[in-house]
């Protein structure tokens, strides 16, 4: 099938758009859910008044926010059918399942209980209530856990839930159970909504913090910090103590991305860290050391190999070992790669022409090469097929750059290295409000206020460098290793594609300021009642 770039590209901006509006919404709603139910618990302890109006004030920027980001992920979903609907036959069996579950249970579970929690103050008991809290809270961690197995599949496929099926040349789903523990989804869910949590928090403690430096609504706002400074703090350490073990499963199952992250060109024993530096956007063939790849840096001996292998002498596979390949640790090179995607292609283009003649002997004889295991651990009871390559095909094309095997440095490189810059400061300042309130004297530290107020919108910053990260990280493949981006689209005119990403982008203008307008109204008017 010939691909148009101009087509492809459009058609990455128009879902990068949608996705990068689309997690405006989501961690503020996760994050913010569970501090709802936070406070409303108090309030039911306590039974005082005022954690009733704290609750309802927070749970008013929540509901805000929820109906918005529904609104944008019913778009994001529909985008996989117009514009990748390659993408959505050949692996739709095994990214639709948890898609359909998360439908099914989550969504179904946040909406009845949404009812509840926004109209019910007044119709149902106070425990009924906190309950109805607490399940919208869950159900929405739940929605976030389903889509996020759905995308770690993406980043990391495994024939131990999943095999191409050469009869109707798609994936399908072999084991339902390992499709939803894969430690890859797993460890992404935590680090996503912990990252969530950290977001709500920096925004309730950087408006409480205003409303301090305001003098108004001081009582309010002393106890909205507390919570905040408390909850913040334990999730922002959760959120680097799991970004670690994100990390780690990268730097095992996506080399390319932990190498790109890093910058790291050429393979190390003992492989630093870059706390700091300009990388360049060089081929990796033109590069020979690791120090030629940068303008300047600053570097943490030994870290990567820490990071990565558990091991501070281990060795970290650079971007020419993945393209050239290293025999010394069994890493291949691209070329053989590519060959034997080529050789599974070539054996399901003959079975399906068998197919067609009926000839059933040539069919089973493509069918047993397509299955030929090409590499196996027997200890670790790990097999590779041909058919698990077949997306490495499509680098057996002469027109194709070897170089497309990895991401482009330099976005991925800033943008995971401002995640964790900014996931550092969230814990130091969270630290620093948090000995402020335990001392009492929060109400005065102006400077500290300041720093929380100044802070609010640098969550959003990082949590969406991290989902680009991920996400640009992966390229160039839609399904790590099986599925190229350049072959996920939708063979449409590229006027449809622009028509629709202007559309999109009129309409998420539109929605935004709508978003942060009603938001500037609620906080500049305060809690109800509040004094």
């Amino acid at each position: 099938m010939s691909i148009d770039l101009n087509m492809l590209e459009w058609a990455r901006a128009q879902f990068a758009m949608t996705a990068l509006f689309h997690f405006f919404f989501v961690p503020f709603t996760l994050g913010m859910s569970f501090i709802v139910a936070f406070f409303e618990t108090i309030y039911v302890k306590t039974g005082k008044a005022e954690w009733k109006e704290i609750t309802q004030f927070w749970q008013l920027i929540f509901g805000i926010n929820f109906a918005l980001g529904l609104s944008t992920g019913i778009i994001h979903e529909f985008e996989f059918g117009t514009n990748w609907s390659t993408y959505s036959w050949v692996v739709g069996d095994l990214f639709g399942a948890p898609l359909a579950v998360e439908g099914i249970v989550a969504f179904f579970m946040e909406a009845t209980f949404a009812a509840i929690a926004f109209f019910g103050w007044k119709r149902v008991s106070k425990g009924v209530h906190l309950a109805a809290s607490w399940l919208l809270a869950i159900g929405s961690n739940l929605s976030a856990l389903w889509i996020l197995i759905a995308n770690g599949f993406m980043q990391h496929p495994s024939n131990e839930f999943g095999v191409f099926n050469i009869d109707n040349s798609r994936l399908e789903m072999t084991n339902f159970w390992d499709l939803i523990t894969q430690p890859v989804a797993q460890v992404k869910f935590l680090h996503v909504v912990s990252a969530a949590y950290t977001l709500a928090s920096v925004f309730v403690l950087g408006i409480s913090a205003l409303y301090l430096l305001r003098k108004k609504h001081v009582d309010f706002a002393k106890k909205s910090a507390a919570v905040a400074a408390a909850f913040g703090l334990v999730a922002s350490i959760f959120t680097a103590f799991i970004g670690d073990e994100h990390a780690y499963e990268v730097a095992n199952t996506q080399p390319t991305k932990i190498a790109a992250a890093e910058g790291l060109y050429v393979g190390e024993k003992g492989a630093p860290i870059v706390a700091f530096g300009i990388p360049k956007n060089l081929p990796a063939k033109d590069v020979t050391s690791n120090d030629q790849a940068f303008v300047f840096k600053i570097e943490l001996p030994k870290m990567l190999s820490l990071l990565g292998k558990r091991n501070p002498n281990a060795y970290v596979p650079g971007l020419k070992d993945l393209i050239d390949g290293n025999p010394e640790y069994g890493i291949w090179p691209l070329s053989k790669l590519a060959k034997i995607g080529a050789e599974a292609r070539e054996d399901l283009r003959k079975y399906h022409e068998a197919k067609k003649t009926g000839d059933t002997a040539a069919m089973e004889a493509a069918k047993a090469d397509f299955y030929k295991v090409v590499w196996s651990d027997p200890k670790l009871g790990l097999k590779l097929t041909k058919a698990d390559l077949i997306g490495y095909g499509y680098f057996a094309n002469p027109n194709v750059n070897p170089e497309f095997i990895h991401p482009p440095v330099p976005p991925v490189f800033y943008a995971f290295h401002i995640m964790v810059g900014l996931g550092f400061w969230f814990i130091l300042l969270f630290l620093i409000a948090w000995v402020k309130v335990i001392k009492g004297t929060f109400e005065n530290a102006t400077l500290v206020q300041k720093l929380a107020v100044i802070s609010v919108p640098l969550p959003w910053i990082a949590t969406s460098f991290g989902w680009m990260t991920a996400e640009i990280g992966r390229q160039p493949w839609t399904v790590f290793g099986v599925l190229p981006t350049a072959e996920s689209v939708t063979p449409i005119a590229l006027q449809n594609v622009q028509a629709t990403f202007f559309m999109f982008l009129t309409a998420f203008v539109i929605l935004g300021i709508a978003e942060l307008k009603i938001l500037f109204t609620v906080v500049k008017s305060g809690p109800k009642g509040a004094h």
